[in-house]
């Protein structure tokens, strides 16, 4: 019964963690509009699997924003 629950553990603990760096990703980004950086906001934190459907189909639709001095 204690594996089960290290387990469970883990994989939420996993995923928290992948959530946080889509999240992060999200926010480095460009989107075009301010409307679909907060749909992909909300994408992101759909729990378990919100980090990797942004990884398959928004990852590359952001731009990295540019840096000016």
């Amino acid at each position: 019964m204690k594996n089960i629950i290290l387990y469970i553990l883990l994989v939420f603990g996993i995923s928290l963690g992948l959530t946080m760096l889509a999240l992060v990703d999200i926010i480095k980004k460009d989107f075009g509009s301010p409307k679909t950086k907060v749909l992909w906001h909300f994408i992101a934190l759909i729990p378990l699997v919100g980090w990797l459907i942004y990884l398959i189909f928004g990852y590359r639709k952001g731009r990295k924003k540019s840096v000016t001095m």
